[in-house]
């Protein structure tokens, strides 16, 4: 069972005023009520939202046609299944995978959300199509991304197995009726799972999108779930401070202290649990970014260093009850000023406990800020500027070709600044950072090849960065953060400052027009480009500070020499 310990310092008052009014206007209450009221007077993109809070009963309605499932998968011999989904559809079934890792006689499972050709060549190129179960997850069922690879793989499975075969390694998980669904039947998929409607796809870990991954690989579901149980009755109590519903107390404390300038929220956890942090990520900033307001989550910040670290900053350390190597790290933190909310998980089937926490914690956060937690007004605006270029692409036959400010090394720069070499442009760019609250934060974006040195080399970045200006400072992989921390980025106060990584492709991948069918106007090459210069419009509309650096050498060659610039 989870266990959730606040290490406030001086500002226990903070929480304690927020508690009292949450108690005054009943939202445990409210929130199980499902009335829209405690969110916004209009219900739209609320009352049809809810649907998570029963996922308890309704997923484990689902309990037999899962595992009956999963015995059929298994007995045919499958031994491996490639999940394709982006955002919430893509993140939980991640979590599990790297969390529980395959118990014996199940299946391991691999999940694709980056539309770069390396990321699809490299599954394709690895799996043993005759053993591999292709699952296409997407709620609204026509994800620009996940029908692509849907496309692609369908395709390259019907041409080395036959086309009635490849059904038969092909499911689908989506909503009721939507372009998915009837996909799924023309192509004769062996099984379309249907979910709950009424749940947003952030919301969706402990749902159809969730588990029939998690059972793949053998979670065990009804033990999951019995911690999911626990989590929710307690968010029906009232709140007492450090006693009762501290699922609410974090949604409350998150929120007042963002309106204090402590919205850095850092995210720290135990080794066998760290994937867990790109989940929380997309679910706090897709939820709360929006309307000039916003938390940010810092997903696995290094804390060897705390002398780095601002004072927006307050860290969520959740480890294993059996993981002692964070007594003395909390110890220093608080000493120094810091705001500690400490989880402790007396095994990994806590997450049972957790990704409810989380939502219900979100949902109560949107509540405190004053925000509607369900809707992503500003997700849009990079997909249609995306699309606005791949429009371009199919009449001219090339990509609008972004103007080069200064090229240095065979590295090639777009941004607005006067600056005549790398180094004075970097000096620049970042004496932009607010220094008032909300103070500013920097944000990595690569659409780059996300199993390659990059990985590796922004980590690098990230820390030389946060040492050098004390800021906090995310990563994120495109186009897989625009279904994440797209939103917050476009929707914040705008006191980021983002950096765009292109690659130098070496291969493509082309996207078939059609499932089965080898024609193709677009390549996944085409795409993912698309998509970064997309959302470089979409942000500089919002009014954000944008640098596009254009690796068109060796990337870890045109990585290093960056480093060496700051």
């Amino acid at each position: 069972m989870q266990q959730i310990k606040f290490h406030l310092g001086n500002l226990n008052p903070l929480l304690e005023k927020g508690i009292q009014k949450f108690n005054e206007e009943k939202i445990a209450e409210r929130i199980w009520q499902k009335d829209h009221t405690v969110w916004n007077e209009n219900p739209t993109e609320i009352s049809n939202r809810l649907g998570w809070l029963d996922c308890s009963r309704v997923t484990t309605e689902s309990f037999d046609e899962v595992q009956s499932f999963v015995s059929e998968i298994k007995n045919e011999g499958f031994e491996n299944v490639l999940l394709m989904g982006m955002g919430g559809s893509s993140l939980a079934p991640e979590v599990f995978s790297k969390t529980f890792g395959t118990e014996a006689g199940y299946l391991n499972l691999f999940v694709i959300d980056s539309t770069h050709p390396a990321a699809v060549l490299k599954y394709e190129k690895e799996l043993d199509f005759n053993k591999t179960l292709f699952i296409v997850s997407t709620k609204s069922g026509g994800t620009v991304e996940t029908i692509s690879f849907m496309k692609y793989f369908f395709t390259k499975a019907a041409s080395r197995l036959g086309k009635e075969n490849a059904s038969k390694h092909f499911a689908a998980i989506t909503d009721p009726g939507s372009g998915l669904e009837e996909m799924a039947k023309e192509l004769n998929f062996r099984k379309i799972f249907i979910n709950d409607p009424n749940i947003g796809g952030r919301y969706s870990a402990l749902s159809l999108f969730g588990i029939v991954p998690a059972a793949l690989i053998g979670v065990d579901l009804n033990k999951l779930f019995e911690e999911t149980k626990k989590a929710e009755e307690e968010s029906k109590l009232n709140a007492i401070y450090n006693h009762a519903n501290f699922v609410s107390q974090i949604g409350i404390l998150i929120a007042e202290l963002s309106k204090i300038g402590k919205d850095k929220l850092t995210f720290v956890f135990s080794n066998e649990i760290s994937s867990f942090g790109s989940w929380v990520e997309q679910l706090i900033a897709e939820s709360t970014g929006k309307l000039g307001k916003g938390i940010l989550p810092v997903d696995g910040a290094n804390l060897t260093d705390i002398n780095k670290f601002d004072d927006d900053r307050v860290f969520v350390i959740t480890h294993l009850v059996d993981d002692g190597s964070f007594k003395n790290r909390i110890d220093e933190l608080t000493s120094a000023g810091f705001l500690v909310i400490e989880i402790l998980l007396d095994s990994i089937y806590d997450y049972g406990a957790q990704f409810f926490t989380w939502e219900f914690a979100t949902a109560v956060s949107g509540w405190a800020l004053n925000i509607q937690p369900f809707d992503q007004p500003d997700v849009e605006s990079a997909k249609i500027s995306a699309r606005k270029v791949v429009k371009e692409f199919n009449e001219k036959g090339e990509l609008p070709k972004l103007e080069i400010n200064l090229e240095e090394e065979n590295i090639e720069l777009t941004g607005s600044f006067n600056s005549e070499s790398i180094k004075e442009v970097f000096q620049e760019f970042f004496s932009r950072l607010s220094k008032e609250n909300p103070k500013g934060y920097i944000a990595l974006h690569a659409y780059t090849d996300p199993y390659g040195v990059m990985n590796e080399k922004l980590f690098e970045l990230a820390e030389q960065l946060e040492k050098k200006f004390s800021c906090a400072v995310t990563i994120g992989f495109g186009p897989r953060f625009l279904h994440s921390t797209g939103q917050l980025h476009k929707g914040d106060s705008g006191n980021g400052l983002f950096i765009q990584f292109l690659d130098n492709q070496n291969e493509d991948a082309d996207i078939p027009d059609n499932a089965g069918d080898e024609k193709s106007s677009i390549s996944f090459g085409v795409l993912v480009k698309a998509q970064a210069l997309g959302d470089r419009e979409a942000l500089l509309n919002a009014g954000r500070n944008v640098l596009t650096f254009q690796l068109s050498t060796d990337t870890e060659e045109a990585m290093n020499y960056l480093l060496s610039q700051l």
